[in-house]
This record gives C-alpha cells, structure tokens and sequence, in this order.
C-alpha cells in the first residue's frame, strides 16, 4: 500500500509489471525511462539470479508533483516470468498499489498468460492484497507479430471482467505510455478513495505532463 507521509508532503506509490516469460515487461520500463523527461526518474536498475540471465526485478523510481502539495515517487517494478521464481514475483508483489499485467498477444501464448494471470491473483491472495479492489490494467503486447489474437477476440475474452485493456508494441514504444496513464490513473483515484486525500488524483492525473512530453502515444493495431 502507498506511503503517506503528510510531514514531509510526500507519497510513494509502487506499480509492477506482471506477466509470463518474456512477454515485455522489461521492455516497458525501458520504453518508459526513455519516455520521460530527463531528471525526472532515476536509472533502470535490475538484479539477476545467480547463475542465470532471469531480471528479479527492475526498479524505476519516477518524482511527479500535486502542484505543491504532495510530492508523489513512483516507483516501477517488474517480476520474473519463469516460475522457478514465484518466490520473488510474491516479494516484489507486496504490498501493491496497481498491477499491469502484460500478456503475450501470440496464439501460441494463449495458455501462458492464463497461468500467469491466475499465478498472480493466487500470490496477490497469498500476500494479502485485495484483489478485487486492486487497480489493475490488461496490456496484450507485441501486436507488430504474426500469428495473433485480433483486438476483437481480446475484448471479447476481458471486456466481461470491467478490466481496462491496452494493446502494445513494447519494442517500438507504442501502446507504453497509453498503458502508464491507464494504470496511473486508476492508482491514484483507488488511493484517493482509501485515504481521503479531497479529489488529489486529479491534480496528480494534470501533473503528469511535469513527468512525460505531451505528445500522443502512437496507437498499435
């Protein structure tokens, strides 16, 4: 859950990307640090396992503002897709704010991101975070490949859930910052429910041009 910290005017909110193996989540965080505006987020971290090339996490920590009255760091993580790793996905999981699953849009993924988004609301139950309530946005990334699920038959599968649902192409950017705001969003209206902050997210949502061009992002199909 964010940190509050009304002396200092500042919250801490945490977003991570979720999904099966290689299905993009570190190529989104990369999208992202390139996106935003120079001296306004820190460097891409990222440690490995021993022995092996699999990120345990990424960290992005992003400084925005409320107009002065909050100060508000962001900070993004990504999980390991391979489940030898479920331990980790659990750590990096706690305590939450918002969640992007990024889902494989190939055919033959289909099975994958099933078990993935399944893993993740087991860990999200194991690890106490309210998984009905919890902010969560859909991202079906690599829409550049072959051999894809089409954009009808995704909304078809999640538009029943009420889940907001982005489509990407990590490598090139598009669909990256469509997905951020979609998550952001929905973070900060959750977090200005549960903590009475007097309708602080819209002034959060406005402040998101101090962190990113205002450029559109480039819509993928």
């Amino acid at each position: 859950m964010a940190e509050i910290l009304d002396e200092e005017k500042k919250i801490v909110i945490k977003i991570v990307y979720y999904g099966p193996a290689l299905s993009g989540k570190t190529t989104n965080l990369m999208q992202l640090h390139d996106l935003i505006r120079p001296g306004r987020c820190g460097d891409l971290m990222s440690l490995e396992t021993r022995g092996d090339r699999t990120l345990f996490f990424d960290l992005l920590p992003i400084l925005a503002s409320t107009d002065g009255e909050y100060r508000v760091k962001i900070k993004l993580f990504t999980v390991p897709g391979q489940v030898a790793h479920d331990a980790t996905r659990k750590a990096v999981l706690s305590r939450a704010d918002g969640v992007v699953f990024v889902a494989d849009s190939q055919t033959a993924q289909a099975l994958n991101n099933f078990q993935s988004f399944e893993n993740l609301e087991k860990n999200a139950g194991r690890i106490g975070l309210d998984f009905e309530h919890l902010p969560l946005v859909i991202q079906f990334n690599k829409r550049d490949l072959p051999d894809i699920l089409t954009t009808e038959e995704i909304r078809s599968r999640w538009e029943p859930s009420g889940l907001p649902v982005t489509f990407s192409t990590a490598l090139t950017g598009q669909g990256v910052r469509t997905t951020f705001e979609t998550i952001l969003s929905a973070t900060y209206r959750n977090l200005d429910a549960s903590h009475d902050l007097g309708g602080s997210y819209r002034i959060m949502e406005e402040n998101l041009h101090s962190v990113l061009p205002s450029h559109a992002d480039p819509v993928s199909h």
